[in-house]
């Protein structure tokens, strides 16, 4: 079977904004001279076009609508509160910023049951009584061929819920500790790394120990990728939050911002699309007040339609 996800799921954002409980471990936020009618206008509009170029790129993509109430100005990042897997489980993760907690919509959650079958729901969100976080797959970086998930420790990656986490689902952890041009933590995984299926994309300078890169590194060969690497400047524009689809025509499709793929050379251009038609998106509104970009706005959907 493919383990690269031809369906997914998007969240349209009711309340979209800057939050300050998510900036303080995000270095990536910045607050924009704009007001809230203007940041909420220009993001649906970002993240409709975003929609629309998916499925026209053969992608199936189902869209939730969020609600006003509760408030949730970080809901366009669905991939932080849960993930799914082809055994037919649906897992629930614990969020460090209190607001984000809310985006754990039981009417989504129905929603997904009611499309797709679900065999079985992990719900680690318990965790957050303990001040202990994992924020889905933008903690983990997941290799569901082989059972492997890369994750970098922060604040929102807590080793204790993801030794948890790895033992339920039977995953191998290859753990490590990722750093910003300022020694400040990545607060995700995926914004200093891609996995695709034949090749990854990692600022391998932001690992600083290197016993860790060269597990990391080892770990990237050992399945047979080939290493895309990107610079501290690259990952601060969001380069290793890309994300390999497939199309319904099992054409790859590797998505990602226009920031991004404007902060790419040519030799990393080149190489990207030996593997993957390249799809970029103008998302510059989210991703400055977000401190998130294409990546974190999809949930991958490995779950089988209900009949």
């Amino acid at each position: 079977m493919s383990y690269i996800a031809n369906k997914i799921l998007m969240v349209r954002p009711a309340s979209f904004g800057y939050n300050p409980q998510t900036a303080e471990s995000n270095a990536f936020q910045v607050e924009v001279d704009l007001s809230d009618e203007e940041i909420q206008a220009n993001t649906l509009r970002e993240f409709d076009s975003m929609v629309t170029q998916l499925k026209e790129n053969g992608i199936e993509v189902l869209v939730f609508e969020d609600t006003i109430e509760p408030y949730t100005p970080d809901s366009v990042f669905p991939n932080n509160w849960f993930s799914t897997h082809s055994d037919g489980t649906l897992c629930l993760y614990p969020m460090e910023a209190e607001a984000r907690r809310f985006e754990r919509n039981p009417k989504i959650i129905s929603e997904i049951k009611e499309n797709f079958a679900v065999a079985k729901v992990l719900d680690f969100s318990h965790h957050e009584k303990e001040n202990k976080f994992l924020e889905g797959t933008g903690s983990l970086i997941l290799d569901h061929g082989n059972k492997i998930a890369y994750a970098c420790i922060s604040s929102r990656t807590n080793e204790e819920v993801l030794n948890y986490w790895a033992k339920a689902l039977d995953f191998e952890v290859i753990k490590f500790h990722s750093f910003d041009e300022n020694g400040k933590a990545v607060y995700h995984t995926n914004v200093m790394m891609c996995l695709g299926d034949k090749f990854a994309v990692a600022c391998l300078e932001s690992i600083t120990n290197e016993n860790e890169r060269e597990q990391f590194v080892h770990s990237l060969h050992q399945t047979n990728r080939e290493i895309i690497e990107i610079s501290f400047e690259q990952m601060n524009k969001f380069a290793g939050n890309m994300l390999l689809l497939q199309n319904k025509n099992t054409e790859n499709i590797l998505v990602m911002s226009q920031t991004a793929f404007e902060s790419l050379d040519k030799y990393q251009i080149k190489k990207l699309k030996s593997h993957a038609k390249l799809l970029s998106f103008d998302i510059d509104i989210i991703e400055k007040c977000g401190g998130g970009s294409v990546r974190c706005m999809i949930a991958e959907n490995f779950l089988s339609p209900n009949k």
